[in-house]
C-alpha cells in the first residue's frame, strides 16, 4: 500500500502518525508540504533514516523544488520521482492511504 503524507511535520502529526501506524514494508510517498520531512538537517532526520529500513521512502521532487529544494538535499535512502514516478507508485501498489 503506498501511504502518502502532503502535511508539514513542523505543522501537523500526519508524517508520525504515518510511520507509526504503517505496515512494514509500505511505501511512502512525501508531497506539498510533506516534502519538508525528507530535508536534511531538520529534527525529523533520524525519524526518516530509520524509516527508510522499513518502508521505501519517496519525496515528490517537483514539490520539493517549488519550496527552493533540489535533489541533493534530500535524505540518504529517500528517493525522489517526479509526476510520473509519482503515477507508478499509485499504480504498483494498487491502493492509497493518505495521512491526513
Amino acid at each position: 500500500m503506498l501511504q502518502t503524507v502532503n502535511k508539514s511535520p513542523f505543522e501537523k502529526n500526519a508524517m508520525q502518525s504515518c510511520l507509526r501506524l504503517s505496515p512494514q514494508g509500505s511505501a511512502v510517498l512525501f508531497y506539498e508540504d510533506g516534502v519538508y520531512a525528507a530535508v536534511k538537517g531538520t529534527r525529523f532526520e533520524s525519524q526518516i533514516k530509520e524509516a527508510t529500513q522499513q518502508f521505501s521512502v519517496y519525496a515528490l521532487l517537483p514539490d520539493l523544488e517549488a519550496r527552493g529544494m533540489r535533489a541533493e538535499d534530500v535524505i540518504d535512502g529517500v528517493k525522489t520521482v517526479d509526476y510520473s514516478g509519482f503515477v507508478d507508485l499509485v499504480a504498483d501498489n494498487g491502493a492509497v492511504q493518505a495521512w491526513l
